[in-house]
């Protein structure tokens, strides 16, 4: 097992608080030294108090299932001697309400485009393969409680 660290902060400066019309950009900080500019989503807090150009937390769950499957995808693809020389994902989540009457992502569509070269390349079959192991083997996407549809579309 392992650990993952990341470090949130956020900080009110001179700005009022208790009128709930505060700032909500923060920044994301990873032990590896990236740091992200995050804020909550403008579609549940608008701006200015959000800041659209940030990642909110939505986003970020989204990106975070996608890369997971992209890299388990990749993985596979280098082991079954597939040439991968692009793959582009434009993954969507879903905010809404579960089954519980909870706001929650309720369900994330991957929908990854995938070149490649090579002699040998896979064909429908293999690369459904590929795409079902990755989406097993993504524990990112075994994490949450939303199902994740896997989409392939054509590069």
């Amino acid at each position: 097992m392992s650990e993952h660290l990341a470090t949130v902060e956020w900080r009110r400066g001179d700005q009022p608080f208790l009128d709930n019309r505060y700032d909500r950009a923060h920044e994301w900080r990873f032990d590896g030294g990236a740091v992200v500019r995050g804020s909550s989503a403008p579609s549940s807090v608008p701006a200015p108090l959000s800041d659209p150009a940030a990642v909110d937390p939505e986003e970020a769950l989204v990106a975070a299932v996608s890369s997971c499957h992209m890299l388990f995808f990749l993985a596979y693809a280098a082991r079954a001697g597939f040439v991968v020389d692009s793959y582009r994902d434009e993954a969507v989540g879903v905010l809404g309400k579960d089954e519980r009457g909870k706001v929650s992502i309720t369900a994330v569509t991957l929908r990854p485009a995938v070149a490649f070269s090579g002699e040998t390349r896979p064909d429908p079959a293999a690369l459904d393969d590929l795409h079902h192991r990755a989406h097993e083997a993504c524990y990112v996407a075994n994490s949450i409680r939303a199902p994740v549809a896997v989409v392939p579309v054509a590069a």
